[in-house]
């Protein structure tokens, strides 16, 4: 099974260090991570520094059990809009990564299943510049599924999409992660998502890791003060989910 380990991992743009000292245990697969943070904390450098899209100190470690390739996926907040390609061609170039352009039927049937998964089969011929925010986000997702990635990085991929489909979307990674052995990090804003789906939280802050562990435990009435800066309690409803109540900005 797949193990991902961060250790003393920092980044910089030119001189100026903007992520440093960042370490994080073995991560194994089928856990779901939430990587939290006031806005320009340094999530998203985070995200890049594993993803090797920019340099930077520490090691990133990624291990498995089993030979073959290893893939990290990365999924940015701003997954732009190529207006030429459709939505079923912008998959099937995803799924054709890395690899010859010869397509094979099973590939293009992993493509149906992955968007009638995602309820985004109705798009597959528009295109991309015709999509709203939330529907580029629901393509991005099964761009980065459909290579059956080890470790998929979530940049807010929720931030455009209604309620439902948040629900919807979080279900479904955290279901997928287990089937598949996947590691998934993914920077989220709602709390009350991170406590419900994540079973692990690092908290980053002015570059830095300022918390990291289970979630319930990392989730705190202190650390909300510190890192958020609001008056807020963690309460549990009837079924005993824990709830982040904000009482008001401190």
């Amino acid at each position: 099974m797949v193990a991902l380990a961060l250790k003393n991992v920092g980044a910089t743009y030119g001189r100026v260090k903007v992520l440093q000292d960042v370490g994080i245990d073995d991560l194994r697969g089928g856990s779901v991570t939430a990587i939290i943070g006031p806005n320009a904390a340094g999530k998203s450098t985070l995200f890049k520094r594993i993803a090797s899209l920019i340099k930077g100190p520490g090691l990133v470690e990624l291990s498995d059990t089993e030979a073959g390739p290893r893939t990290i996926c990365y999924m940015p907040q701003d997954t732009g809009a190529n207006a030429v390609l459709t939505v079923y061609e912008s998959v099937l170039l995803s799924a054709k990564q890395g690899s010859g352009w010869r397509v094979a039927d099973e590939e293009l049937a992993a493509i149906d299943r992955l968007l009638k998964a995602l309820r985004i089969d109705d798009l597959a011929f528009r295109g991309l510049g015709e999509l709203s925010g939330g529907q580029r986000q629901l393509v991005s997702l099964a761009q980065a599924l459909i290579r059956n990635p080890e470790v998929l990085l979530m940049d807010e991929p929720t931030s455009a999409l209604d309620l439902h489909r948040q629900v919807e979307v979080l279900d479904f990674i955290s279901a997928t992660a287990k089937r598949d052995g996947m590691i998934v990090l993914i920077a989220l804003h709602d709390l009350n998502h991170a406590l419900r789906y994540c079973e692990n939280t690092v908290v980053i802050s002015n570059g830095k890791m300022a918390a990291s562990g289970k979630t319930g435990d990392v989730i705190t009435k202190t650390m909300l003060r510190d890192i958020y800066k609001i008056d807020a309690r963690i309460e549990h409803c009837s079924q005993g989910t824990p709830l982040v109540i904000v009482d008001g900005a401190i």
